[in-house]
C-alpha cells in the first residue's frame, strides 16, 4: 500500500548498521519514562479518514522483531565474506554458526515471551534464528501492552487499522525488541508486474474484490481472466513494421514482439555458449518467494518449456514448493494476481538456468511480516544459493519493524553466502505514482542486489540488437492520430536515490556523486545495481492457466514484463555463475561494482533521448477481436528524472550481464 509521505519515522538512516538500531533511536529521542518507544503512528493517518476505534475483541496478528546480539559484528562479517580482497572472502558461515554468534538467545526470547503472556498475548511461531516472535491478541490487550490506541481508517479504498499514537514496550526490553509489525495493516507487499493498461484488464481488476468477498478468506480464488496478445505482433524485434501508421518518433516503429522465448533471451545475453558447454545452473537451487500459490504451477511450467524450449525441458524434480498450512487476506491482497507473478518467476529462472532446481516459497499473505517470514525460512534453513524476490513498496510506506526485520535477514543471507536479488520496481522514479521521487524497498536495501529494467531488441538470429532504459510513454491511436502527441508516462524500471540508507562502500567511486548526493543530504544508496529486460512491450512469453470467458480454466500464453521479469532472469544467470564458480557467490554487489566498466557488462547508454517506440495492438476485451482492438504506441527510454548515461546510471546500474565475459569475471575466486 502507498502513502504520499516520505518516511513513517521522520528519520533518514545513516547506513546499514543504523538500520538495526532505527527504532531504539526513536525511543531515545522520546524521553519516555519507564517505557521504550518502538514505533509511531504512520504518517498517512494524519490525512486518512478515521472510521472508528478498533473493537476491543478484534484479533490482532503481530510480530515482535528482536534485535541481533551484535549488529556491528554481524554487519562486519557479512561485509568481509562478500568483499573481494578480504581475507575472509567466500568463507561463508552456516546458519547454525550465525545463530550461535548473533541470534537472540533462548533466555532473551523467554524474557520477551514471558512479558507477552503476562499481557494476555498468545505466543505463536518463533523461527530457529529467533528473528521474531509471532503473537495473537485481542485489540484491548494489544493497546494496553503497547500503551497505544488503534483505529480503523479508509485508505486506498480499503478499511485498514493502524495505531494513532506511539507504541512502546517496558524499558527493561529496550535492548531486545526492535519493533512491532502488524499494527498497521496497510503494510502489504505488491507484486511488481506490469500494471493493467487495457480496458478489459482494468475492468477485471476493479471487479475482483466484489467477487472475492463471497469467498472464505483462506480459500484461494481461481486464476484471473485470460489475457492474450493482440495481433499483429513480431517474432523478433523489428520483424513487422507499422508502416501504415503515423510516425511519432525518429526511428521506425515496429510492432511489439509477441513475447521473447527462452532461447532468444539466452542468445541476446550471450549465455547460450556457456550452456552448450554444460553450464546451465545445475547444482544450484534458486528460491522464488512470492505470496500464495498457483495450483497449476508445475503443469504450466512443464508445458511452457515443452512448447517453447523443448531442448531444455523442466523435469518435475526441478520444481519444489514450500507452502504454509493456510492462506489469509486473499481478498485484500488480490491472491489470484500473485499466480501470474509466480508463473513468470519460475519460467524466467528456468529460461536462463534450465539445469537449476527451483524452490517456490509462498507466503501466507502479502502482508510484510508474512513475506519476511517466507524469506527468512529460506535463509535460516539454507534452502537455496540464490533468492529472487519480485515485490516491493515505496520507501515511504515501510514500517520500521518490517525494515529492520528484512534487513537482518539480508545480513544473515550475505554471511551464509546466499545471493539476495530484488526487482527494483515498476514505477520509475515514483513521481507519477506517489507525487515525489523515491525508490522502492527492499531493492533500496544496500545488502541486496537490485535489478532494474531495460527494453531489449533481439535480432532474427537470437542476437543482441540493443538495449535502452525501460521507461514507457503511451499514446493511443484515435481517428488516425496519436493522442497525446507527446506520449504520457505509463511505467518503467525503478531507480534513484533512497533516503533510507547511506552510500555503501562498494558504490563509492563508481556511482556519480550527483546521484549519491541527489537530495543534498550526504551520499546515499542508489538503485539499481544491474539490469535486464523488463519492458513488457519487449517482454517475455509466459504460459499460465487462466479463466476463460466460459468459466473454464485452461492453459494460455501471453507477453509480460516488469522488473519482476528482470530479477528472476538475472537470478538464473547468477545460478549459472555459481556453477562456473563451483560454489555460491553470495552477496554480489561488492564483486559487481569492482567489475564496473569491464567487459562483464554492457553499458546501457542512451541519455535522455526518446527515439524508439513499438506499436502495440491489444484486444479491447483482452481475449479476442470480437469487441475491437486498441492500438497504442509505446516509447522506449522515457524514464523521467532518472535516465541512462555513460557508466553507472540510476536506471540500469552498472549495466546488463554480458554472457561469457560476465560468467568468467564474476566467477573468479578473488
Amino acid at each position: 500500500m502507498r502513502s504520499p509521505s516520505r518516511s513513517q519515522t521522520g528519520l533518514a538512516l545513516t547506513g546499514a548498521l543504523a538500520l538495526a538500531m532505527a527504532v531504539p533511536t526513536i525511543a531515545q529521542a522520546s524521553g519516555s519514562t519507564g517505557r521504550h518507544v518502538v514505533g509511531s503512528a504512520p504518517s498517512w493517518t494524519a490525512h486518512a479518514r478515521r472510521v472508528a476505534a478498533v473493537p476491543s475483541s478484534a484479533t490482532q496478528h503481530l510480530t515482535f522483531v528482536l534485535a541481533l546480539r551484535d549488529p556491528a559484528g554481524a554487519q562486519a562479517l557479512a561485509d568481509a565474506v562478500s568483499t573481494p580482497g578480504s581475507a575472509q572472502y567466500g568463507h561463508f558461515v552456516s546458519a547454525a554458526s550465525w545463530r550461535a554468534r548473533f541470534a537472540p538467545t533462548s533466555d532473551q526470547v523467554a524474557t520477551v515471551s514471558k512479558w507477552l503472556r503476562s499481557q494476555g498475548l498468545t505466543i505463536g511461531a518463533v523461527p530457529a534464528n529467533h528473528r521474531y516472535i509471532e503473537v495473537t491478541a485481542p485489540a484491548a490487550a494489544t493497546q494496553k501492552a503497547l500503551s497505544t490506541k488503534l483505529s480503523s481508517f479508509t485508505k486506498d479504498g480499503q478499511t485498514v487499522t493502524a495505531p494513532t499514537t506511539a507504541y512502546s514496550v517496558p524499558a527493561s526490553l529496550a535492548g531486545l525488541v526492535v519493533g512491532v509489525s502488524g499494527l498497521d495493516t496497510s503494510a502489504r507487499k505488491t507484486p511488481l508486474r506490469s500494471v493493467p493498461d487495457t480496458p478489459a484488464q482494468q475492468v477485471s481488476a476493479a471487479s475482483k474484490s466484489a467477487v472475492a468477498r463471497s469467498r472464505p478468506d483462506d480459500v484461494l480464488p481461481p486464476p484471473d481472466a485470460v489475457f492474450r496478445n493482440g495481433r499483429p505482433c513480431s517474432t523478433y524485434y523489428g520483424q513487422k513494421m507499422a508502416t501504415n501508421l503515423p510516425q511519432l518518433v525518429a526511428n521506425p516503429q515496429p510492432y511489439a514482439p509477441c513475447g521473447y522465448k527462452p532461447a532468444q533471451v539466452r542468445g541476446a545475453y550471450g549465455t547460450s555458449a556457456a550452456q552448450s558447454q554444460g553450464y546451465d545452473g545445475r547444482g544450484t537451487t534458486v528460491a522464488v518467494v512470492d505470496a500464495y500459490a498457483s495450483q497449476y504451477i508445475l503443469g504450466d511450467a512443464m508445458r511452457y518449456a515443452q512448447r517453447n524450449d523443448p531442448s531444455h525441458p523442466l523435469r518435475s524434480y526441478q520444481l519444489d514448493q514450500n507452502l504454509p498450512t493456510t492462506f489469509t487476506h486473499t481478498d485484500e491482497c488480490g491472491a489470484s494476481g500473485w499466480y501470474g507473478e509466480e508463473t513468470l518467476d519460475v519460467e524466467a529462472v528456468h529460461a536462463t538456468a534450465p539445469g537449476a532446481k527451483i524452490l517456490y516459497v509462498g507466503a501466507e499473505s502479502c502482508y510484510d511480516d508474512d513475506i519476511n517470514a517466507a524469506v527468512n525460512t529460506v535463509v535460516d534453513n539454507q534452502l537455496a544459493q540464490v533468492i529472487t524476490n519480485s515485490y516491493g513498496e515505496p520507501d515511504d510506506v515501510v514500517a520500521p519493524a518490517d525494515l529492520a526485520n528484512s534487513h537482518q535477514t539480508a545480513i544473515q543471507a550475505a554471511a551464509e553466502g546466499i545471493s539476495m536479488i530484488f526487482s527494483s520496481g515498476d514505477d520509475g522514479d515514483e513521481i507519477a505514482n506517489t507525487g515525489h521521487r523515491q525508490t522502492d524497498f527492499q531493492a533500496s536495501d544496500p545488502m541486496v542486489t537490485a535489478v532494474g529494467g531495460t527494453a531489449l531488441a533481439v535480432t532474427k538470429s537470437n542476437g543482441y540488437g540493443f538495449e535502452q532504459g525501460w521507461g514507457t510513454g503511451k499514446s493511443t491511436l484515435v481517428d488516425g492520430k496519436w493522442s497525446p502527441s507527446t506520449p504520457a508516462y505509463l511505467y518503467g524500471g525503478g531507480g534513484g536515490t533512497t533516503h533510507l540508507f547511506a552510500e555503501p562502500a562498494y558504490q563509492k567511486g563508481v556511482v556519480p556523486s550527483s546521484l549519491a548526493n541527489y537530495f543534498g543530504e550526504g551520499p546515499h544508496r542508489v538503485v539499481p545495481d544491474v539490469a535486464m529486460v523488463g519492458d513488457p512491450n519487449t517482454g517475455f512469453l509466459v504460459g499460465q492457466s487462466q479463466t476463460f470467458p466460459d468459466g473454464s480454466v485452461k492453459y494460455s500464453e501471453y507477453r509480460i514484463g516488469g522488473t519482476s521479469l528482470s530479477s528472476p532472469l538475472f537470478a538464473g544467470v547468477v545460478a549459472v555463475a555459481d556453477q562456473v564458480h563451483r560454489g555460491s557467490l553470495g552477496f554480489l554487489n561488492p564483486k559487481l561494482y569492482s567489475l564496473a566498466g569491464s567487459a562483464a557488462f554492457r553499458d546501457v547508454n542512451h541519455g535522455r533521448k526518446v527515439t524508439d517506440a513499438v506499436v502495440r495492438v491489444d484486444y479491447a476485451n483482452g481475449f479476442d477481436d470480437s469487441d475491437g482492438v486498441v492500438t497504442s504506441l509505446r516509447t522506449l527510454n522515457q524514464t523521467g528524472t532518472i535516465f541512462t548515461r555513460k557508466g553507472y546510471d540510476d536506471v540500469t546500474g552498472v549495466g546488463s550481464p554480458n554472457g561469457l565475459a560476465f560468467l568468467a569475471y564474476v566467477a573468479r575466486r578473488r
